[in-house]
């Protein structure tokens, strides 16, 4: 019961730590309630300014100004009630106020401006600086577009005042005021500050993300807007307070090709369409809606479900009809009450806006595709970006165009033979003589059939391979081509059998087809001199097919006919004239000898492949043995290299069309590949392509892996929230069947660690209980023991002892199936810390049990043990009793375990340098704070700085020398 201004106090208190949104408001409420029954005014004044707060930023501002009357009034009769911060906020909320009665198109702007007029006198009567009466005007003016430019000077050239909105939204407004008039980068420009982190507030830098997406999308400055996409969304996500904002994120999405990300967004956030407390706030909101819903009825997807006002059910164009009616409306009425047509210019002028990029943007998260409906079925995957080739309507010069591909093996002939194709089976089709025998031209289109089969993403469709090869064989021999019969027999026996126990079919086929073949004169016509080769080929790639699955133990037997094989392939191919026919072979030599470990034996291959494409003039045939060849570099931790091999193999494929190329893969080794040369952003763009384009293959288990390695990039880049996204993107929803459960782990473990670098502590206990869990019924336990042990402390860390304490013992228990010292005793000082720190001198007792327990932990590992650091772990227990022990004031203990510390840390060698010196550096504050004795302190740490000095630590050696002079300096 709140039966006296101390509980409601308390209640107040309590309150206070809840997020703002309805729970909070309608709390706040009953406490102004609560408050009014006594006597004293205190109580009432500090639960209307608590409830002003909550109506504030939960955008209930028709609400607000009402409070604030109530807060005024009490403030002129009983002025004593306010404390000192308290009269202060009486001014300060004047702005607040005034922003909210620009919100609402019913009050007249007169009152608007005339509230302003009312905090000009209070600010004058307080002696306080006209400084932010002149931000409000400007306010106003930058709202209705009347004298904006007169108003922001009035403004932006006053000196700032103790009552000025902070820098950060100051900056903000600034920036907005340089986008009216459309200079992007002067916006962008003054927004520096802001967007690079050097000022923040409660809004920023959330607030100014969302403003600067579309600039920075016109600026082509895709990886910032990316970033600020990817973290100002997660903040805006199902904040009332931030409607507007989670609109401009709609909006960017639409016009950056994200549409499916667009209506994930909407359906996260359809509690915002009743946004009725902030008209103007919803109008940006609705309005980022209808851009959202534009895009998808002119690309054909009317009818697709989306998320509108609860209560019945919507498509892309009922909730267009409703929502643009509702945004007119909303539009009209602040005109009407401003006077000018500021609102709806700039309404009109975001929904004529347009896509802003050629290619959809990137943004690295799992995101749904628009769901596929009858009058818009979904767009198949992009292909490389290359310059389509014109279908010839003269069906000779079709076939030749096409033969002439073929034979020089571009990429990008599939569409010819199938126009081929569909003219052939045509009822009216009369075959050209001109083209040779009709059974060579079909017998083609059967090799075309296999070639198709074979490059299937999930693996090669074997036996509509023999199928058409076999189709090829008899129509070749029908028509007297036998070098392209005997090609045809031995693509069927290499290509059309497994490795293993068909193998043998397959060489006794191959045999007979070499006996043939030999019969034959070799040096005939080109055509037959490439069919001849073929057939070298064929076994060279049945013999790589069988050594590679033999790995790593391949008998010498296999791996001699391979080499063989090989060697025979590429000698007759240059001793023939077309030594181009031998590429594919030195791929399949560069990719085997890399395989079995000799990565300087490939990368010569490799090379020698690259010669060969260059000496034939066939570009075309690059991007294979680059994208090996960057991969081979990487083994050898070349990443520079393999970065240029692997641009190259994509731009390769790329200008030249090869669809059956792995483009996706490619994008995730460059991203790796980028991300060890230090190129974290280049490594962000790669594997956000790369992860994409799997999902448009419907690799969804790769396309996780990528992911987890994009948010590992992004958390080294110290783009936290960034990875943030990208992880909750993947565990959240419908995880991929296929995904690799490990994978999913290490997405889970983190995803909670970077929660907790947020200080989103709940969320992260969450993922390390829903880790532990995942791992529990693992064979392994290593795993359930760390997520046990990380969740108990992010449970401590969020202010659930009871369940940390649990998580604490589950932990504990685990670690005696599956031992893991590290975390374990970990966990343990941080409760001994975190019992110091709740508790003060009073939880000393209970902090050096969580110490000794750790101290029988570590006691039982093995010294010689490889996974465990002994003298970092031991020095680590020390180093927090003795902190402590400090704080309980017990000096001469606290004293005594930091030097044990010391001589621990010291154990470690120059790995042990930086911790020793933090634990000499808290025995000096003992001695000179604790002891008393600031000599011995001197001359702890001057031995201290000297060390630090010559282990190359300047950091440590710079703050130990500060304390120093702060100890030396004389007393008061």
């Amino acid at each position: 019961m709140l039966e006296t201004p101390e509980a409601v106090f308390e209640a107040l208190r309590e309150n206070n730590e809840r997020p703002y949104g309805l729970p909070r408001t309608v709390t706040a409420e009953e406490l102004v309630e609560a408050a009014e029954q006594f006597d004293d005014k205190g109580a009432l004044v500090t639960a209307l300014l608590e409830l002003m707060s909550a109506y504030e930023y939960a955008a209930e501002h028709r609400k607000s100004p009402v409070v604030f009357a109530r807060v005024l009034k009490l403030w002129d009769d009983e002025p004593g009630s306010f404390s000192e911060w308290e009269a202060r906020q009486v001014l300060w909320r004047h702005k607040w106020v005034a922003t909210s009665l620009l919100q609402v198109p019913e009050v007249p702007l007169s009152t608007v401006t005339g509230w302003i007029d009312r905090m000009r006198d209070r600010y004058r009567d307080a002696e306080q600086g006209l400084q932010p009466v002149a931000a409000m005007r400007h306010r106003v003016a930058a709202h209705t577009g009347a004298d904006r430019e007169h108003a922001f000077d009035l403004w932006a050239t006053r000196r700032r005042e103790s009552l000025s909105d902070c820098e950060a939204c100051e900056t903000r407004h600034r920036a907005l005021h340089h986008l009216v008039p459309g200079d992007d980068a002067r916006a962008l420009e003054t927004w520096r500050p802001v967007l690079d982190g050097g000022q923040s507030c409660e809004e920023e830098p959330w607030v100014s993300q969302a403003h600067a997406l579309l600039p920075l999308l016109r600026l082509g400055r895709t990886d910032e807007a990316r970033s600020y996409h990817l973290s100002g969304y997660r903040r805006a996500r199902g904040r009332i307070g931030m409607a507007e904002e989670v609109g401009l994120h709609l909006e960017f999405c639409a016009l950056s090709g994200n549409e499916g990300r667009a209506l994930e967004i909407l359906a996260e956030n359809r509690p915002l369409f009743e946004t009725t407390g902030a008209p103007l706030s919803l109008l940006g909101f609705l309005t980022g809606v209808q851009v959202l819903l534009r895009r998808l009825t002119e690309d054909g997807h009317s009818a697709v479900p989306v998320s509108g006002p609860l209560g019945r059910t919507w498509t892309a164009r009922t909730l267009l009809a409703h929502v643009g009616t509702e945004a007119d409306a909303l539009t009209a009425a602040f005109d009407d009450r401003n006077g000018t047509t500021a609102v709806g210019d700039r309404r009109r002028a975001r929904l004529a806006a347009r896509p802003l990029l050629a290619e959809p943007l990137e943004l690295g998260l799992r995101t749904a595709a628009v769901p596929s409906t009858a009058d818009a079925p979904v767009l198949p995957p992009r292909p490389a970006a290359a310059p389509v080739e014109e279908i010839p309507e003269d069906f000779a010069e079709l076939v030749e165009r096409a033969r002439a591909h073929a034979a020089q093996a571009r990429p990008g002939d599939e569409r010819l033979w199938q126009a081929i194709a569909e003219r052939v089976e045509a009822a009216d089709h009369a075959h050209d003589p001109r083209l040779g025998p009709e059974e060579v031209l079909r017998g083609e289109l059967a090799e075309q059939r296999a070639f198709s089969a074979s490059d299937l993403a999930e693996g090669p469709d074997r036996p509509v391979i023999r199928e058409a090869l076999t189709e090829a064989v008899e129509l070749f021999g029908r028509a007297g081509a036998e070098w392209r019969a005997l090609a045809a027999r031995a693509r069927r026996a290499s290509v059309g059998v497994t490795p293993g126990e068909e193998s043998a079919e397959g060489w006794t086929e191959l045999d007979a087809v070499l006996a043939r073949a030999r019969e034959l004169p070799q040096d005939g016509s080109e055509d037959d001199r490439r069919s001849y080769c073929v057939v070298l080929q064929c076994r060279a790639f049945l013999a790589y097919t069988e050594a590679t699955a033999a790995l790593p133990d391949v008998p010498a037997e296999t791996e001699s006919r391979f080499r063989a094989a090989a060697r025979e392939a590429v000698a007759e191919a240059e001793r023939l004239g077309v030594p181009q026919r031998a590429i594919n072979v030195r791929l399949y030599v560069g990719d085997f000898t890399a395989r079995s470990g000799d990565f300087d034996g490939a990368e010569r291959e490799l090379r020698a492949a690259l010669e060969a494409i260059e000496s034939a003039g066939t570009p075309w045939r690059a991007q294979r043995p680059h994208g090996l060849l960057g991969q081979i570099l990487m083994q050898q931790h070349r990443p520079d290299e393999a970065v240029e091999q692997l641009r190259r193999a994509l731009a390769s494929a790329a200008a030249h069309g090869d669809t059956a190329f792995p483009v996706a893969r490619t994008h995730a080794m460059l991203g790796h590949a980028l991300a060890h040369a230090g190129d974290l952003a280049g490594a962000v763009r790669h594997l956000s392509e790369g992860a994409s384009r799997l999902d448009r293959e419907d690799d969804a288990a790769g396309a996780v892996e990528v992911r987890v390695e994009l948010a590992d990039v992004l958390a080294r880049a110290d783009r936290q929230a960034d990875a943030v996204a990208v992880l909750e993107s993947l565990v959240t929803g419908d995880v991929p069947a296929d995904a690799d459960e490990r994978v999913l782990a290490q997405a889970r473990l983190s995803l909670g660690r970077g929660l907790r670098e947020l200080e989103e502590h709940r969320s992260a206990a969450e993922q390390f209980l829903l880790l532990a869990d995942l791992v529990a019924p693992w064979e392994e336990q290593f795993t359930h023991t760390l997520a046990a042990a990380e969740a108990a402390v992010a449970l401590l860390d969020a202010g659930r002892p009871d369940a940390a304490r649990t998580a604490y013992d589950r932990a504990v228990a685990s670690h005696g199936k599956a031992p893991h010292p590290p975390m374990v005793a970990d966990m343990m000082r941080q409760f001994a810390a975190h019992t110091m720190a709740s508790e003060g001198p009073d939880g000393i007792d209970t902090a050096l049990g969580f110490l000794r327990e750790a101290d029988e932990l570590l006691a039982a590992v093995d010294e010689g043990s490889e996974d465990v650091a002994l003298w970092y772990e031991k020095g680590a227990t020390h180093y927090q009793r003795g902190r402590a022990l400090a704080a309980a004031e017990r000096f001469p203990e606290a004293l005594a375990e930091m030097e044990r510390a010391v001589t621990a840390h010291e154990e470690g060698g120059p790995a042990g340098e930086s911790p020793r010196a933090e634990a000499v550096r808290v025995a000096a504050l003992i001695e000179a704070n604790g002891l008393k004795s600031p000599a011995a302190a001197l001359a702890r740490l001057g031995t201290a700085i000297a060390r630090c000095e010559a282990a190359g630590l300047a950091q440590a050696a710079q703050v130990l020398s500060r304390l120093r002079d702060e100890v030396s300096a004389p007393r008061r």
